[in-house]
């Protein structure tokens, strides 16, 4: 699924020495269930979209424990049309808060890091077809079920308990630290954009999204809209003079599936890595919703999906090409001429993708610390994720190193998601190694 990185310069073992990383994996392993109880808490506040306020509370309240200078803000609706790293929406966000923790070292010498996760998670579906009630955090073995256990509330404690770890162990970073907290990561990622506003800045940024163990090399644009499409009402007792808007919906879902498939071709030769990907613009309709009566031929049908697009394309001019291909659509098949025109409107991300160059110093320190994390001493592979990731604002709008990288999860986004907490316990290793690495540590002066 990927290609292990290449590690030409300096490794960790140059930087940090046996009894550092000893002492600091032993931090890790001696604090996990304290995590374990932590991510608990977590997936049993249920943060839907609008609802994240309680979960913020909570993590804001374990970064001040731990002496972190805090700040919670909102998104500022004002910067959305105007500032290219925000996404388009229609929310209220007067209730949203991101939180950040931040630590500066008395001297600061090292580099700067941010680790990063976001709170939000999407809709549970029909609760009966789960296992265990969505957000009830049930252990079973060596998983933690629940909605946003995988995605991402456990890479939200890895970067935490990371940093409590190198603490415990008596270290002090070198370089400033950033734990970031955000929402909107499911919808328009103006939860990341208004960390950049609020001038966040770090000399690499790690996301510990659920890839697996993997580093994500590369993600595709996204584009998130929805398409309203017009019929004409009728009685049934004169069906043939109506034209059913659901129909034309359905019609109108098949063209795109044949631009989806336009897309897919136009797989670009420069970008290798998309090679191994079957599906890497992955159209989705995730809602629809038509009709007035079940009786009437339905007026009205409005549809919701996603499509996406590769790294290095502005996502206005694919925006273009996705309303002029519909355009021509109505214009030229004939059940749907006639037609008014759809009604496309932007209602998320619309961002481009990213690709993380490889070669970095921080992806080396990085693929070092995932095979100490671990007694088999894996190499770390790199893999292309087809969709929307916050990395991607960081990387085009505030450029900055990003790293995404997690544990291993299961039916993220479905029924029964799960997250693995041995490989949860790895990348949190990985994760203190890492920034111990590049912030640079120094054993704590002792208290007088």
């Amino acid at each position: 699924m990927g290609e292990p990185t290449s590690l030409q310069h300096s490794t960790i073992k140059s930087v940090l020495s046996k009894p550092q990383i000893e002492r600091i994996i032993e931090a890790v392993e001696g604090r996990f269930d304290e995590q374990v109880e932590f991510l608990t808490q977590l997936v049993r506040a249920a943060s839907l979209r609008g609802n994240e306020a309680g979960i913020q509370k909570i993590v804001s309240n374990a970064l001040e424990k731990r002496g972190y200078d805090v700040r919670s803000f909102a998104i500022d609706p004002a910067h959305i049309g105007k500032d290219p790293a925000f996404s388009p929406t229609r929310f209220d966000l007067k209730d949203s808060t991101i939180v950040v923790g931040s630590k500066r070292p008395p001297r600061e010498s090292g580099r700067s890091l941010a680790l990063n996760a976001h709170v939000d998670v999407v809709p549970v579906g029909t609760s009966a077809r789960w296992k265990y009630e969505p957000f009830s955090a049930t252990r079973e073995g060596d998983w933690l079920y629940g909605r946003g256990a995988g995605d991402m509330k456990a890479g939200l404690t890895a970067n935490l308990f990371a940093l409590d770890a190198l603490s415990a162990a008596g270290f002090d970073l070198k370089g400033a630290v950033q734990f970031q907290s955000v929402i909107e990561e499911e919808t328009t990622g103006n939860g990341a954009a208004m960390v950049l506003a609020e001038g966040f800045r770090a000399d690499a940024v790690l996301i510990s999204e659920p890839t697996d163990e993997k580093v994500v090399s590369a993600n595709t644009g996204v584009m998130k809209f929805a398409i309203t499409v017009q019929g004409v009402p009728a009685h049934p007792f004169e069906v043939a003079t109506g034209r059913s808007a659901i129909d034309i919906a359905v019609r109108t879902i098949e063209h795109l599936r044949q631009l989806e498939q336009e897309w897919i071709a136009e797989r670009p030769i420069a970008q290798p890595d998309f090679a191994s990907v079957g599906n890497p613009i992955a159209l989705t309709i995730g809602t629809i919703s038509g009709g007035e009566w079940l009786a009437s031929v339905p007026s009205e049908c409005r549809f919701e999906g996603r499509i996406g697009f590769y790294p290095g394309e502005v996502a206005e001019a694919r925006a273009a090409r996705f309303a002029s291909f519909l355009k021509k659509a109505f214009l030229d098949d004939p059940l749907l001429k006639g037609c008014p025109a759809p009604e496309i409107e932007w209602v998320g991300v619309k961002q481009g993708g990213y690709v993380l160059p490889p070669g970095s110093e921080a992806e080396e320190l990085l693929a070092k610390a995932h095979s100490l994390a671990d007694s088999s001493e894996r190499e770390l592979l790199r893999f292309v994720m087809p969709c929307y990731l916050d990395a991607a604002v960081f990387a085009l709008h505030g450029d900055m190193t990003s790293l995404v990288y997690g544990p291993v999860a299961e039916h993220i986004h479905a029924v029964d998601e799960r997250v693995s907490l041995p490989s949860l316990l790895r990348v949190t290793k990985a994760i203190a190694l890492f920034a111990a690495a590049w912030c640079g540590i120094e054993a704590r002066a002792p208290q007088v």
